[in-house]
């Protein structure tokens, strides 16, 4: 039956890829349906601290409008890159995928009080797709046949986009500024000479989220999948692309 291949593809998705995704489409759907309101969801700090509506602190990661164009866009990017990010560099490494949530959504938090800025879910899409682009250097991308470029300048196009339409872009800016403080505090201070690791997870969360073994039907994403979002990011690695002109001269001697 139809439902079926529906249901088996939610099934592989990764355990935080799938639990914030549908959070997402559930907060909205909630909303649609007058269940909430969003004055329940935004970032609020007096009825947080105050009011103790603790509740907030996620909330307003959830919430990306009301359906259209924007919410749908916005989705799909989370959903995509959310998912590269727990099968390919996280694989294997729950725990350390949501301290990474855990890190990004705090920092965006604290930056959040200082601007204006009531829901921080595009924000984080933002962190989740530069911490990819950073972590996937050769890729190359292509932005809707216009230009082609390498996956670490995703981040730039997709804040120049949103230049154009006239969006606010303190948005991206914040999540490309926190996806740079992870990165570098993750991947490139403790690498440096005399550096350490600074971002550190729990080991009880690593005997909650990654002791159990992984399922034998699960399948990532192919590899020719992953480069990013509205057909963006056709072709592979650079590299391999120069091995493959390195070995076309041996095989014409032969």
């Amino acid at each position: 039956m139809a439902y079926r291949p529906l249901q088996e593809e939610f099934r592989q998705i990764p355990p935080v890829t799938k639990l914030y995704t549908c959070g997402c489409i559930v907060t909205t759907i909630a909303v649609q349906l007058e269940i909430v309101s969003p004055f329940q969801l935004y970032f609020n700090p007096d009825l947080i601290f105050k009011q103790f509506q603790i509740w907030r602190l996620a909330t307003t990661f959830l919430y990306f409008g009301n359906f259209g164009f924007h919410f749908f866009f916005n989705v799909l990017f989370t959903y995509r890159y959310c998912r590269l990010l727990e099968e390919g560099s996280f694989r294997g490494r729950t725990a350390d995928f949501f301290v990474m949530f855990l890190f990004g959504g705090t920092l965006t938090i604290v930056i959040a009080f200082f601007v204006n800025l009531v829901f921080l879910g595009q924000a984080f899409t933002m962190m989740l797709v530069y911490i990819w682009s950073r972590r996937n250097t050769y890729i190359r991308m292509n932005f809707f046949g216009l230009m082609n470029f390498e996956a670490p300048y995703l981040p730039w196009v997709l804040f120049g986009f949103s230049l154009l339409l006239g969006n606010p872009i303190i948005v991206d800016l914040m999540g490309i500024a926190v996806g740079h403080c992870y990165y570098h505090l993750e991947d490139v201070f403790p690498r440096t000479p005399g550096g350490f690791k600074v971002i550190w997870t729990p080991e009880f969360l690593k005997a909650i989220l990654d002791g159990q073994p992984e399922d034998p039907n699960y399948m990532p994403m192919p590899e020719e999948e992953r480069p990013g979002g509205y057909d963006w990011g056709e072709g592979g690695p650079v590299q391999d692309e120069e091995q493959q002109d390195d070995e076309q001269p041996q095989n014409n001697d032969n």
